[in-house]
């Protein structure tokens, strides 16, 4: 089993205090332009990283970190992982051909209610349950109104599920089960359309603690791959769930749950595929809690919509994006994770409350304590939050580096909510504030010097009275021109001071809920 590896900046490790250019900007409004009525308030950071940055970066895999246990109470110290202080896909049970096998020795299973059929060896039927107890490759085509499949195998080696237009749904538990299994894997063929659905009362016996508690259930490690489409409804729980590690390769997938979407305990790595989540708790969750072992969730590639009742992306170790694109169209909050980087890809959050919020789930220690192992850290990418409280909350440090943060946060009605929420260490390239009355959501914002070189470029998702922006090339003293969709809207100049950071000012809280019950 993979453990959580934990990597931060060495910068934020030595505490490096930075000298902040805190940028506080009036912008004066172009003849013509119509002022939005918006009440909140919106971010932006840009940088790009040096040589020097660069290379330190990479040495960070030498290094290792402290983080606070389940508890808070006590340290443990966890390695770095291989690459840039980031896991890779060698780093979990995956392997990149996991969807490739030889269709003659696959065995064909063809579903019908009282009439299933099975070509060969490996699986049995019994009404209209199919039992797997040979590893290898099954083929799986047809419909089952009210059935299940369950793969209970001893066997070394994988267990493939072709899915190949299959349609199962059960009223009294999980559709697919991997009960016992070497390393489980799903694949969807090309073209398929395959669909998968339990309902309310097959949630029933959850509260046992090996009961499948998801539509797709895996209680060993599981890795999702293919070409077509798996459309997965959570009417019990949770829609897609692996009590150990899981993968996702390739694939259209789409989860509707009443719980969480797609949950891997130890970890979730996403190295591509089109999904689309909507869940009334996590998104994308990992949620284990053994000191060295924390669960993470990693974006490689991909593209990913989630509309969330509790956090978009919810790693209780870590969450990585290091490519693809994420699109939090709705959530309580975005991004959670005692540490939470950005190191490529876009991001886009909608949050009612925090929009990142970097914590060592614990909410004792009031609300100016510094977590340890606690931090944010934006070394490349673009990232945009829109949040009813702080766009970004980190209860620990947060570095910015390289790439560009938007974020737009609605008025603080108790003086402690605002765009930038770090209760230690900030260091980031300097902060620009503008007027922005005049921007409208979808217009593409550039910040531009006197040069004509564009300090800062990205898309507002949301209205908004006020910009601050942090970028590299911002020099004090000097007038910037801002563009929405490439008209000038005004003119912006750099100033020294800025109190749009909170630094060991925090929110306090930033705790996950502690009275809730763990998934098992």
């Amino acid at each position: 089993m993979i453990k959580q590896r934990i990597s931060n900046h060495p910068a934020i490790r030595r505490g490096l205090t930075a000298s902040v250019v805190a940028l506080s900007l009036t912008l004066t409004a172009c003849a013509g332009s119509d002022a939005a009525d918006a009440d909140s308030t919106a971010v932006v950071t840009d940088a790009t990283p040096s040589a020097e940055e660069t290379d330190e970066v990479a040495t960070s895999v030498d290094e290792t970190t402290s983080t606070t246990d389940a508890t808070g109470d006590d340290l443990a110290t966890v390695e770095p992982a291989a690459v840039g202080g980031l896991p890779v896909l060698d780093d979990t049970h995956a392997d990149d051909n996991d969807g490739e096998y030889d269709s003659a020795d696959a065995i064909s299973i063809t579903l019908a209610d009282g009439a299933t059929a099975v070509s060969g060896d490996g699986a049995t039927v019994s009404g209209d349950v199919v039992t797997i107890t040979d590893a290898g490759t099954y083929v799986v085509s047809g419909e089952l109104s009210d059935g299940q499949i369950v793969v209970d195998s001893a066997d070394d080696g994988k267990v493939r599920l072709v899915l190949d237009g299959a349609d199962i749904a059960s009223s009294t538990t999980s559709p697919i089960v991997f009960a016992q299994a070497d390393e489980a894997v799903v694949v969807l063929a090309d073209g398929s359309v395959n669909t998968l659905a339990d309902a309310a009362a097959s949630g029933d016996d959850d509260d046992l603690e090996d009961a499948p508690n998801a539509t797709l259930f895996s209680d060993d490690d599981l890795t999702i791959v293919g070409s077509g489409t798996l459309n997965v409804t959570g009417a019990s729980n949770d829609a897609i769930t692996s009590m150990d590690g899981l993968v996702i390769l390739s694939g259209t997938i789409n989860v509707d749950a009443v719980d969480d979407g797609i949950r891997g305990k130890d970890y979730v790595y996403v190295a591509g595929g089109t999904i689309d989540i909507v869940a009334g708790g996590d998104g994308i969750k990992s949620d284990n809690d053994t000191a060295d072992e924390f669960g993470w969730v990693q974006v490689e590639a991909g593209t990913i919509t989630v509309s969330a009742g509790a956090q978009g992306l919810d790693g209780y170790g870590a969450v990585t994006v290091i490519g693809g694109d994420v699109d939090v169209i709705e959530s309580n909050e975005g991004l959670q994770a005692m540490v939470i980087t950005m190191a490529g890809g876009s991001v886009d959050v909608v949050a009612s409350d925090d929009g990142l919020n970097a914590t060592a789930h614990t909410a004792d220690g009031g609300a100016e304590a510094v977590e340890e192992g606690v931090a944010f850290t934006m070394t490349g990418g673009t990232m945009t939050v829109a949040a009813g409280s702080d766009g970004l909350d980190s209860n620990g440090v947060a570095t910015i580096t390289g790439g560009t943060l938007a974020i737009a946060t609605g008025a603080s009605s108790n003086g402690g909510n605002g765009a930038l929420d770090v209760n230690g260490t900030f260091s980031a390239p300097g902060i620009v504030t503008v007027d922005a009355s005049a921007i409208a959501a979808g217009d593409t914002i550039s910040i531009v010097g006197a040069n004509g070189t564009t300090v800062a470029d990205f898309v507002a998702t949301t209205t908004a009275t006020s910009l601050t922006v942090t970028a590299s090339e911002v020099v004090p003293g000097e007038t910037y021109t801002v563009l929405a969709d490439s008209d000038e809207i005004g003119t912006a100049t750099a100033t020294e001071a800025s109190e749009s950071v909170a630094v060991g000012r925090g929110g306090g809280g930033g705790g996950r809920d502690r009275g809730a019950a763990p998934d098992q």
